[in-house]
Parts: C-alpha cells; structure tokens; sequence
C-alpha cells in the first residue's frame, strides 16, 4: 500500500482590504492590526506630519522587529522616493523581520523601482537601540558594506508568466551593463558583492501621476520583487484636473491591464475618503470590480466589511463557476454549456479564481 501523500499547505488567502494607518501612531496600528484587515499599511508618507516622521520611523521599526507583529501582514508606506527620507526609512525597515511589503508612493518609471529594490538589498541588520537611535535621529542616510546584508523574506513567488521571465533577464542583464553614474547602476554596490546576495522584499508600487501612468507596465516588469501595482487617485486626479470619475476610466484600465500583462494580481481600488458614506463605498467598488480590480484600500476599519463584500462573488457567479470546472473535468479541452455557452481554457481559469474566492465566506 502506498503511503498517503502529504497534506497539502492551503493556499495563501487572496488580499481583499488594505487598510492604511498613520504610523506615528502606535496605539492606532496595534488596533488596526487586529481589526480583520487582510493586509495593514503603516504610512510613513501622507498621514504623518512633517515634525513627526522620525517618531513614525522610530515606531514602525520597533513593531516590525517581532516577526509576527499581528494577525495580519504588515506593510510599510515609505516617503516619496525622490525626497530625503525614503532611503534612511528603507534601509532601516527591509531587513526586519515583521516586514511583509514596501509600497513606494509617486513611482514615475522602472528606476524608481531599481533604486528602491537597491537600498532594500543593502539595508544593515536590525541594528542596537543606541546605533539605530543614532542613525534616525541625524536623519543621515546609512551606507551599509554589502558583507553586512541579512536575508529577507519575500512572501509568494510571482506565477510562471512571460514577463516574470523576460523581467528576471533584464534585471541580470541591467546589473552586469548598466553605465556608472547612470540612475539604473546604482543597483550595484562599490563594496565587493557577497557569494549570494540577500532578497529583495515585496515591492508595491503606487501610480499618482500621468508619468506613472504612462510607463504602467515598464513599471510593473521592472524587477522581480515588484509583487504588485496600484493606483494613487487623489493625487493623480489633481495632476489631470479631473473633475469626476469619469475622467480617471482611462488611468484604471491601464493600471489593469499592465499589471495582467506582467503577470501581476489584479490591483486593488484606491482610496474611497468619505468613511461615512458606505452605501457610495459599495457602489463604487462594484464599478471598480468591474473595470477588473480586486480588493481596495482603505482608512477606516467601517469600510472593511462593505469592500470585502462588494469584491466576493455573489452566489449566482459562485453556481456558474462551479457548472464551468465541472463540464471541464469531465470531459477537458473546449466545452458547450447545456445552456450554450461556450468555454474555453481562459474561461475556466477564470471560473477557478472565483471559486477560489467564494473560499473566503466558508
């Protein structure tokens, strides 16, 4: 008799909510933490006034230096990539151990994403209190040998996908060509590389501006720890003088597609700001979900129940699902449906996702 095979691992649950929290707060994230969100956002970025970054930065490293600061992953918003802080607060945050995710504001093009990935991949380790003190209070930003570098941990491997691979190449190929003094070559370090070098964690990067927009997918392709992209509305919709959603349909199919076309999950909706308005919340996220993005972010622990909601398939899609993955296990390849419908492998693939989702109401 054969031994029974091995339990399977569940699959990793499928982010609906992404609730952001103010990370100079700390009695606020430890809420949050706990609150039923998929995923918790501390923001270093928007929600943090300028006199209180260091306290923020401060408070985000002492949280992610327990490797399971919660009941949900933790990611972290770091400041605009061109400005100051970014470098200090990702050195200082990448190689500890409750971090599951950075998300970069204001990504404008692939050298964004290198630069960050780059600054992640050299981070110190989780240095003393008086030599982390030492570095957030001058605000200096930290140059770390490259023999110093701890491995990190970087989640769910991307799906085999084309653009996964052709990414992976041109990441090899950009580190070994690219140009001194170029914005790519800062990719490689001065210090002798290690035998093998750490991992990149999780990159997001967030879409605010037309330039964004424009170089969707060359972002997205950009490097192989880039997990994800979305859109950053408010500011977006500022830069375009939008006056009403109308004016954003264009950006949000982009963002979609380029994120589908690089083998990237769907992304989450922006923001909805008005948290007390629930009802224009759902209706907002049906449109979203229609449009092809998966889960929204939010500001409030209210809103978390009306997107998860609004995102699930309803039972009716759940019963055509199931009626498409039965007709193709029994017989494969193209099949018509008794109603005369026509599937194909794409159609049950999608019908596979959403019974997937439906998983989460059990």
């Amino acid at each position: 008799m054969r031994p029974a095979p091995p339990p399977r691992e569940p699959a990793a649950r499928t982010p609906l909510t992404w609730l952001y929290v103010p990370g100079d707060r700390p009695e606020v994230v430890a809420k949050a933490l706990h609150c039923g969100a998929d995923v918790v956002v501390v923001d270093l970025e928007d929600a943090v006034a300028p006199d209180r970054k260091d306290r923020a930065l401060r408070a985000t490293a002492e949280l992610l230096s327990d490797p399971a600061p919660g009941t949900a992953p933790v990611h972290v918003r770091v400041n605009a990539l061109d400005g100051p802080l970014a470098e200090t607060e990702i050195r200082t945050l990448a190689a500890l151990p409750g971090l599951a995710g950075l998300r970069l504001p204001k990504v404008q093009g692939p050298a964004d994403i290198h630069r960050a990935a780059g600054w992640a991949t050299t981070a110190a380790r989780p240095a003393a209190g008086p030599a982390l003190t030492g570095r957030l209070a001058t605000g200096r930003r930290a140059r770390t040998p490259a023999a110093s570098v701890a491995p990190l941990t970087t989640g769910t491997a991307h799906p085999a996908h084309p653009a996964h691979a052709a990414r992976t190449a041109r990441t090899a190929h950009t580190a070994r060509t690219a140009a001194p003094g170029s914005a790519t070559a800062t990719l490689t370090s001065a210090a002798p590389a290690p035998a093998a070098l750490p991992a990149t964690p999780a990159l997001y990067a967030l879409l605010e501006s037309a330039l964004g927009i424009e170089h969707a997918f060359a972002i997205a392709t950009a490097h192989p720890a880039l997990r994800g992209i979305a859109l950053g509305e408010a500011d977006l919709a500022t830069e375009l003088g939008v006056r009403d959603e109308a004016g954003l349909a264009w950006p949000r199919s982009r963002t979609v597609v380029a994120a589908r076309a690089a083998g990237l999950a769907p992304p989450p909706q922006s923001v909805y700001p008005d948290v007390a308005d629930l009802d224009g919340l759902a209706r907002s996220c049906a449109r979203g979900r229609a449009l092809g993005f998966l889960g929204r972010a939010a500001i409030h622990p209210r809103q978390l129940p009306v997107i998860e909601a609004a995102h699930l398939p309803s039972p009716e899609e759940v019963e055509a699902a199931a009626e498409i993955v039965r007709a193709a296990g029994a017989e494969g390849g193209a099949q018509a449906l008794p109603d005369g419908r026509f599937v194909d492998a794409a159609v049950v693939a999608g019908a596979r996702r959403v019974l997937s989702l439906a998983e989460r109401r059990n």
